[in-house]
């Protein structure tokens, strides 16, 4: 069975409204839900970037059913491995087994701040290699001791363990992350509905179950506004993420967007409130080989209508085309 999640942006609202939206996305009947984690928007015009963990913790207190996931945080600059893995540990018992550790190689936009560079992709995939060996030995119990080319850990442990493992699921963009991290993950993330991923993995581990994507669309009553929304927010979309990963801030992300049209935006993102053109864009994934996709509703300040609508139309809709 196809499972459909709700995106908690950080970029578009804040920590009090991400909780409120996590209370709605469950009483409408969302199966799980992601929350980013970003030092800054990708654009000005989103206007916001809260610290994802502190929000996480609330809202599992908020909520009861929903799982939680980040989507996702790179554990290799900002945060030392050893830290995520606490963080990790923490959210499964504050979530009562409800959480799974999201992780990526990360955005120049997010851990530039902390003035260690930005090194070249094949090292940040070595760094995420590392980092997933040193959170799994810490998931495992016991004092743990690590000493590779990226990073060190000195008598580390994780006193407050939960019973049920925090699972892991990685984002992978080809062949390459799929041979690397599949071994170290118990799923895979991806923001394109690409079947090759997905057989790709499968061949690489017997514990392939869970394939999670992602894909934003814009609900509005009125397309031309959902149009207008979708562009002044989220036109970096389009750039692809072997672009995006290495763009250092917001006016790097508007210099490099500023000549996408709002027409352009509205071909590749589903906008309006046309239910059926909502489901053929989602339908990519499962038809991929997708069991999880978390939506994207674009605008902070449009959550609840959208919610509303998920609830009452979209929903009902998806899980009818996924069978």
């Amino acid at each position: 069975m196809v499972r459909f999640g709700y995106t908690l942006m950080t970029e578009q609202a804040g920590p009090r409204a991400l909780v409120d939206h996590a209370i709605e996305a469950e009483k409408a009947g969302f199966d799980f839900q992601v929350m980013s984690d970003h030092y800054s928007p990708w654009l000005s015009e989103q206007g916001h970037a809260p610290y994802a963990w502190s929000v996480l913790g609330a809202v599992a207190q908020a909520t009861e059913r929903t799982e939680l996931m980040t989507y996702v945080t790179c554990p290799t600059i900002r945060y030392h491995p050893a830290v995520i893995a606490q963080k990790a540990a923490t959210m499964q018992l504050l979530s009562e087994g409800r959480f799974t550790l999201g992780l990526g190689a990360g955005e120049n936009l997010n851990e530039h701040v902390v003035g260690q560079g930005w090194p070249p992709a094949n090292v940040r995939h070595e760094m995420l290699s590392e980092a997933l060996e040193i959170i799994n030995a810490l998931f495992g119990g016991g004092y743990v001791n690590y000493a590779g080319t990226h990073y060190q850990v000195d008598s580390a442990k994780l006193w407050d363990l939960p019973d049920r493992r925090v699972p892991v699921a990685v984002a992978v963009s080809g062949d390459q992350s799929i041979e690397r991290f599949a071994p170290l993950a118990d799923a895979m993330v991806a923001v394109e509905p690409d079947a090759d991923l997905v057989t790709a993995w499968r061949g690489r581990t017997e514990e392939a179950r869970r394939f999670i994507g992602q894909i934003p669309l814009c609900f509005d009553r009125d397309e031309q506004a959902a149009v207008a929304r979708a562009h002044d927010q989220f036109r970096w979309f389009g750039g692809g993420w072997k672009v995006n990963a290495e763009l250092p801030g917001p006016a790097a992300f508007a210099g490099a967007t500023q000549f996408v049209r709002p027409e352009d935006v509205g071909k590749s993102i589903a906008c309006g409130p046309d239910v059926d053109r909502i489901v053929d864009s989602v339908s990519g994934f499962w038809k991929a080989g997708f069991t999880d996709i978390a939506l994207v509703q674009i605008g902070g300040e449009h959550q609840r209508e959208f919610l509303d609508f998920a609830g009452s139309e979209l929903l009902p809709a998806l899980r009818r085309a996924a069978g």
